[in-house]
């Protein structure tokens, strides 16, 4: 078998990944496109100067909602999984952690959050050198011992310099988009329901027809986009761990954290899942083909044994 270097590796994830994201605004026109031409009753010409006259409204208007969501990203995630800044005085133990992995490698030190919470977790976030934070749970502060709680946050810390939670939260953005635009859907086709009722001709019933297609496309929408979103960020768990090992020279530390963490890992605030692909792991159990492809980590036994075997 060839060997693949590390900085191989990392090359041909994130040219994996700008594929995959390059996917989201594609699909995004091609539905729009598609609402278009069936709008139109069918006629590709009136459907193509429909679409040329929305696009540029589209495209401001996603614009602006990514924009927003880019700069406010952190405070947005602290909100959805109960997040808050964990001073240096509460914690001295994590700070020491995470500045001696940090000038191990040479980076700046990310700021440190916690979320009070039983469970066994941890996450990377932020878009720029003053916003990367590095969040641990208290559960899993308390539980693991040092050298299995450096493997944890060698893992972040490898997602921050691999770039993985720009690349992740832009996935996030782009899914929360579709998942507005499909929401918004079914909501208008709700409210023109009763019109419809209360007509029933033949035009009346083709208008009910086209805006169910609209609404079934903006599911699909929503739905591919997850499925991408998901496929990125299970391509990068394995590599931040093989980042950590780089880092901390024990692949049998962050083995034992995550067997761990594996199981303990949900966490009590109902908004997390929105964000849960940022985690170290939110898939505890064996996972079926089907399963694996809406599952936002590889199956955590998986990543134990590839551990176990450095």
């Amino acid at each position: 078998m060839k060997y693949v270097g590390m900085a191989i590796q990392q090359k041909r994830n994130n040219t994996k990944s700008v594929i995959l994201l390059m996917t989201f605004p594609l699909l995004l026109l091609v539905l729009l496109f598609l609402g278009c031409y069936f709008s139109s009753n069918f006629d590709v010409d009136i459907a193509s100067e429909r679409f040329f006259s929305l696009f540029l409204y589209v495209l401001v208007g996603v614009g602006i909602w990514f924009v927003i969501a880019y700069i406010t990203n952190v405070k947005i995630i602290d909100f959805a999984t109960g997040a808050r800044t964990l001073l240096r005085s509460e914690n001295p133990r994590v700070y020491n952690l995470v500045e001696n992995l940090c000038i191990s490698c040479g980076m700046t030190m990310p700021q440190i959050h916690i979320v009070d919470d039983p469970a066994l977790n941890a996450f990377a976030s932020g878009v720029s050198q003053k916003s990367y934070t590095v969040t641990l749970t208290s559960g899993i502060i308390n539980e693991l011992n040092d050298s299995e709680l450096e493997g944890v946050i060698a893992h972040e810390l490898t997602h921050i310099r691999n770039h993985d939670v720009q690349v992740l939260i832009i996935s996030i953005v782009f899914v929360g988009i579709f998942a507005l635009i499909a929401q918004m859907s079914f909501r208008f086709l709700r409210v023109s329901g009763g019109l419809f009722k209360r007509s029933r001709g033949k035009s009346s019933i083709g208008v009910a027809l086209v805006m169910l297609i609209i609404v079934a496309l903006a599911f699909i929408g929503y739905l591919f986009s997850t499925i991408i979103r998901f496929s990125i960020s299970r391509k990068r768990e394995y590599l931040a761990d093989v980042g950590a090992t780089w880092l901390t020279r024990n692949p049998l530390a962050l083995a034992s954290a995550l067997r761990k963490i594996s199981g303990n890992s949900s966490l009590s605030k109902k908004h997390e899942s929105t964000v849960a692909q940022l985690f170290i792991e939110h898939n505890p159990n064996e996972q079926s083909f089907l399963s694996s492809i809406f599952a936002t980590h590889p199956c955590i036994h998986k990543r134990i044994k590839i551990l176990e075997q450095f």
